[in-house]
């Protein structure tokens, strides 16, 4: 996959997910599918408003992530997935630095395409759910300059605190990221385990701060 095409799948996950803790309590209770299409058309118009994360603006970006994104994704999911039948043998430190190195990743390999975001559309297909079905496929179309891009979402919906529904994996023109990642980690751990993992994940994020 392409650096284009991660670049369309991290701005679009921004755009679904940043903006949920601004939603009121009773969107716990709104189907998947008419939640994406709400909260899109909001943080689109909330990343126009911020001339700083058009421009680039790292910090920004991060803290963007961290206040919005982060709490209304299933990290723990996105990334026990991604590192696979390894994750049952990490010691919970192990865990957590996975965890750590994985967003960091994430975060400023595609912090760039933040700045893409312009004047893009959703096209949500019809939810095919029971209303209570704990896990949904909400699958859309996104509109904008070029070709329209295939984006799905995997979400589950919770209970307890931090009630709704979560994402934790995405598929952009026909891949989903965790399986992308969990065949490029598979390699590092055999050859090196998880504690090479977390080391090679720490190199590359280091790599991408001093790019940025």
């Amino acid at each position: 996959m392409n650096r284009r095409i991660f670049s369309h799948l991290f701005s679009m996950l921004v755009l679904s997910a940043s903006s949920l803790l601004a939603l009121p309590a009773s969107a716990a209770d709104e189907p998947a599918d008419a939640l994406i299409k709400r909260l899109f058309t909001e943080v689109l118009d909330n990343i126009k408003a911020d001339k700083a994360i058009q421009g680039g603006d790292a910090s920004r970006i991060t803290a963007l992530v961290d206040a919005k994104i982060m709490p209304n994704v299933n990290f723990q999911r996105m990334t026990a997935s991604a590192v696979g039948p390894a994750w049952r043998q990490a010691s919970p430190e192990q865990q957590k630095r996975l965890q750590e190195e994985f967003k960091i990743l994430l975060v400023r390999t595609y912090a760039g395409a933040l700045t893409q975001v312009s004047d893009q559309t959703i096209d949500v297909k019809p939810l095919r759910a029971a209303p209570e079905d704990k896990e949904a496929v909400v699958r859309t179309e996104v509109k904008g300059r070029g070709d329209p891009v295939q984006l799905d979402y995997r979400m589950e919906k919770t209970s307890g605190e931090g009630t709704g529904w979560k994402i934790y994996n995405l598929n952009v023109m026909g891949v989903w990221l965790v399986e992308t990642y969990r065949s490029q980690f598979a390699q590092e751990i055999n050859s090196k385990g998880i504690d090479g993992l977390i080391a090679s994940l720490a190199t590359r994020n280091k790599a991408n701060a001093r790019k940025s």
